[in-house]
């Protein structure tokens, strides 16, 4: 009987391990100043948008998100074809306000919260996630709307002739 408490004592300890370390997509340490200038500069070189997702390890909307735009292969290729993806942190260790600041307040939508940067810094739009959900999750459809209508193709004027 000891031996069977102990063996499941011993799993649940490694599932909740493991699942800490599925969650930990967020980097509270990182320099958020530093990642979103290089981000920029990338994003300018390669003729992309940025894509900042705001959230943190606590908020699993945040950690919903993020697998799926990893893990889903059309929002993964139209991620990486169209935009530098930038996790930006914003927890009790790192709030990180002086950067949200200059990104005019994102935290004012719940997280996770996107932004959108063209390759000079400027904010072009701002997202509530809440309107990309479906049931207890994101509606990839949704989702892929919403990259396809940000991207530099979409905010090309030339392909609005006045015709």
């Amino acid at each position: 009987m000891k031996k069977s408490i102990i063996t499941t004592i011993f799993l649940l300890a490694s599932l909740v391990l493991f699942a800490q370390e599925k969650a930990n997509v967020y980097n509270p340490s990182a320099d958020a100043k530093g990642d979103l200038k290089t981000a920029i500069a990338k994003a300018k070189a390669e003729k992309k948008h940025v894509l900042i997702q705001v959230g943190g390890n606590w908020c699993p909307w945040c950690i919903k998100f993020h697998k799926m735009a990893t893990t889903d292969v059309k929002i993964d290729s139209t991620i990486k074809a169209d935009y530098v993806y930038l996790l930006l942190n914003y927890s009790k260790e790192n709030k990180n306000l002086d950067v949200l600041k200059t990104l005019q307040y994102p935290q004012r939508f719940g997280f996770p919260v996107f932004v959108i940067l063209d390759g000079d810094g400027k904010v072009l739009h701002t997202q509530d996630s809440g309107l990309l959900e479906l049931d207890k999750g994101y509606d990839p459809k949704k989702v892929l709307t919403f990259l396809k209508q940000w991207n530099v193709k979409a905010l090309d004027p030339k392909n609005y002739p006045d015709k």
